[in-house]
């Protein structure tokens, strides 16, 4: 079931969250639920912003601080820090953010395609630009972005 799909040409809804002072969207159903940060199980010679894992009601989840991998230099764990938690089909992920904001319906007019960057940047994660109400919100394909070897190898072990 594609509700809210662009091919329809109906609005899609995204979930807005914060990366320092850049804000981000993601397909909301994909978004399983929102939690407060908790300290994960740390895995040994993983990635910087592999944090580690967590037990979510039996299931073993890999946790990613999207600040590491976007390599902000202010990275902080306080009462505004959340997990989003992503359902990606086959596995379940969650993503650190500085703070979640609200769900933005954005119609296809406002999505405007993501800009070509030089061939060091690699940005097929990224869907597009939406704008509303004097918002920029950088679209990501969750599925692309956190679809790493890494992940794979954490979820096999589950």
């Amino acid at each position: 079931m594609m509700i809210g799909s662009s091919e329809s040409g109906a609005a899609m809804e995204f979930l807005a969250f914060a990366l320092g002072k850049e804000e981000y969207g993601i397909d909301i159903l994909k978004v399983q639920e929102i939690r407060s940060y908790e300290t994960p199980t740390q895995i040994a010679n993983a990635p910087a912003h592999l944090k580690g894992v967590i037990n979510l009601r039996g299931r073993i989840v890999p946790i990613v601080d999207l600040r590491i991998r976007f390599n902000h230099v202010t990275v902080r764990y306080d009462q505004q820090t959340v997990v989003i938690i992503i359902d990606l089909g086959q596995q379940t992920v969650g993503m650190v953010v500085d703070g979640v904001s609200d769900v933005q319906m954005l119609a296809p007019s406002q999505i405007k395609p993501a800009p070509r960057l030089t061939d060091d940047v690699s940005t097929d994660y990224i869907i597009g630009i939406g704008s509303a109400e004097q918002r920029m919100i950088i679209l990501v394909d969750v599925e692309k972005l956190l679809n790493s070897a890494e992940l794979v190898t954490i979820e096999a072990q589950d």
